[in-house]
C-alpha cells in the first residue's frame, strides 16, 4: 500500500476537487476519496433539511470513526477469544504431557 515515493493524486470529494499528496497508491488514494464521498452522499440524503457540507463532513467523520472502532473492538474480542482457546489448548496439551 504504501512506497518510498509521494502520489499527488486529484479527487472530488462532495463536489470539491482536492489533491492528496501521500505515501499511497493512487488507487488506493482514489477508493479513500471515493468512500468517503460516499458516506457523505449517503447521510446528506437521510438529513432532513439540506445541511452545510461542512456539517455533513463531520457527521460522516464521525460515522465513519464509529465504524473504525467498532471494527477495532470486534477484532480485539476475536483475538481475546482466539487467545482464550490457544490457553486452554496448551493447557490442555501440558497435562496430556505431564500424565502421558
Amino acid at each position: 500500500m504504501s512506497n518510498s515515493q509521494e502520489n499527488l493524486v486529484r479527487v472530488s470529494i462532495f463536489g470539491q476537487e482536492y489533491t492528496v499528496k501521500a505515501h499511497a497508491d493512487s488507487n488506493y488514494i482514489a477508493d479513500v476519496a471515493q468512500y468517503v464521498d460516499k458516506k457523505m452522499r449517503e447521510l446528506e440524503e437521510t438529513l432532513p433539511s439540506t445541511q452545510s457540507s461542512t456539517r455533513i463532513a463531520i457527521l460522516a467523520a464521525m460515522s465513519i470513526t464509529d465504524d473504525l472502532f467498532s471494527s477495532k473492538r470486534d477484532n480485539k474480542n476475536v483475538i481475546d477469544q482466539v487467545e482464550d482457546k490457544a490457553a486452554a489448548l496448551i493447557e490442555i496439551l501440558d497435562e496430556s504431557l505431564v500424565s502421558g
